[in-house]
């Protein structure tokens, strides 16, 4: 019988990847995100499209009812929904850092409440939550993005314990820098914020570093985030966690070796800051 799998944030990305991926292997996949009409290309493919918004508890349910109605089950639910915005913390406001907090958290936490029941009852499933090595660094300008991915890290370590008595694993994808629009939109997001204050001079240098990187061809493309991701699902024991793409390895074996002051000024000098 084809295992069921659900992606949020399906649209573009690692989360188009992943579902391109998934149906290749075999897998029954829902594709599920806001932008319906850029999920053509999925359908075409034989993948299931819904919509979905995961600040909106309606659309989650309704998202998670249509598949259990259908199927029966859900046995992978891969948490990819989630975006960067950056700024100076003084510059952010906080219905902002809401905002990013309830699409990188709690919308993946509220997905996870939803498909938990039906993964106990059939004794199996696989929750898949996309972190980033944002997770486990620190830089300036993205505080509000790293603390939701710092979250994302303790929230699935626990719901890892918690759920192991009911065969269902939970698994962490740590990607580094990915060939995205992520980067492009969130120095777009910075410069917006905080290139015309105190933080002036050092966010658009910033912002510029990263409109660099990510408009040049040292990223790692997401399909090898996608291939990592399917890797995880079907193994019998997976990892708990998968540091995979440009820098994320390096970048936080340095934050677990150094201390806070050797690893800061480590980062400004780069940001030349």
């Amino acid at each position: 019988m084809k295992k069921v799998a659900l992606i949020t944030g399906a649209s573009s990305g690692i989360g188009k990847e992943t579902a391109l991926e998934l149906i290749k292997d075999g897998f029954h996949v829902y594709g599920a995100a806001r932008r319906v009409e850029k999920m053509e290309e999925l359908s075409k493919q034989g993948i299931q499209i819904l919509p979905l918004d995961v600040t909106d508890e309606e659309s989650m349910t309704r998202c998670v009812k249509t598949i259990l109605e259908k199927e029966g089950q859900i046995d992978i639910l891969i948490n990819n929904a989630g975006y960067g915005s950056y700024g100076a913390i003084e510059d952010v406001p906080i219905c902002e850092a809401r905002h990013q907090l309830d699409v990188n958290l709690f919308g993946l936490a509220r997905m996870t409440q939803l498909v938990l029941p039906p993964m106990r009852a059939h004794h199996y499933g696989k929750i898949v939550n996309i972190s980033s090595m944002a997770g486990k660094i620190h830089t300036p300008y993205g505080a509000w993005y790293h603390a939701t991915k710092f979250a994302v890290e303790g929230f699935s370590d626990c719901l890892r314990m918690e759920v192991a008595p009911f065969g269902i694993d939970v698994i962490l994808i740590e990607p580094g820098g990915i060939k995205t629009d992520w980067g492009l939109i969130a120095a777009e997001n910075l410069k917006k914020t905080s290139t015309h204050g105190a933080y002036a001079d050092s966010a658009t240098r910033v912002a510029g570093q990263m409109t660099k990187l990510y408009s040049g061809d040292k990223l790692t493309s997401p399909s090898i985030i996608a291939q990592t991701i399917r890797e995880a699902v079907n193994a019998g024991k997976p990892r708990t966690r998968y540091a995979v793409g440009y820098m994320a390895k390096p970048s936080i074996f340095l934050r677990r070796i150094l201390s806070d002051r050797c690893f800061d000024k480590i980062i400004r000098k780069i940001q030349k800051m």
